[in-house]
């Protein structure tokens, strides 16, 4: 009977018993083609709405306040970062930094994060924060939150005497800055000429709305918690001293 087969089969080869050799790709056996099967929808984060819980968070949500500079002359505090995203709500925020600090205690080694976030609306407005927290995540958040707070309205103009001309593409006149062991100085320049400074400094700036200006720094400029508030010295002394 073997002898039969094997003679009706082409070339007298005897066919392979079972299935066959396995093919891949196709999805499991007896089910469709994983082409065919329907995506699951991306889901997206939901937005989380703002309930003011103070007094000057009320007076925004109910629009009796419209500008930040109403907020800065009257001398309030502000206390919610709700409040900066109503009144600037096309602030941008970059991680500027982030870095991992190292603790010895009794329970053996203990690690967190420590990021430094940069929030501004490239027009005027530039704030930085910082986080610390066990989860990078968290840290990031609460530096976000605490840049928010520390919004800080920047008086943009040109001070540069080559330039003359009554566009907002730089500083009105030379400040100078200073945090921990880093001493920066930013001096107005001509229209066209670009930021001359490092790359996260260069960042910072253009955050902040500048668009051509000379730079100077001193100190220890990798150091970015020194750094930026060096920047952040400088830029405010636009605002008080103009």
């Amino acid at each position: 009977m073997s002898q039969t087969k094997q003679a009706n089969s082409p070339q007298g080869q005897s066919r392979p018993r079972g299935r066959g050799p396995p093919q891949y790709g196709g999805g499991p056996p007896g089910g469709s083609k994983g082409g065919d099967r329907p995506r699951r929808p991306r889901r997206e984060p939901e937005e989380e709405v703002w309930v003011p819980k103070t007094i000057l968070g009320k007076k925004v949500a109910s629009g009796e306040i419209t500008s930040l500079e109403e907020i800065i002359e009257s001398g309030l505090r502000i206390q919610e970062s709700g409040i900066i995203k109503k009144l600037l709500p096309d602030l941008k925020s970059e991680v500027v930094d982030v870095g991992i600090i190292q603790k010895m205690t009794s329970n053996g080694q203990s690690t967190r994060f420590k990021a430094i976030v940069a929030a501004g609306n490239e027009n005027g407005y530039l704030g930085i924060g910082q986080g610390k927290s066990k989860q990078m995540r968290i840290a990031i958040e609460k530096a976000t939150s605490q840049a928010f707070l520390n919004i800080n309205p920047i008086k943009l103009g040109c001070g540069s005497w080559e330039c003359r001309c009554d566009q907002k593409h730089s500083i009105p006149f030379k400040v100078r800055g200073k945090g921990g062991s880093v001493t920066i100085e930013i001096i107005p320049a001509p229209r066209g000429l670009g930021l001359v400074a490092g790359g996260k400094i260069k960042r910072l700036l253009e955050l902040a709305g500048l668009k051509d200006a000379w730079t100077t720094a001193k100190g220890s400029t990798p150091t970015m918690n020194s750094t930026s508030k060096a920047i952040l010295d400088c830029l405010r002394q636009t605002f008080s001293q103009g």
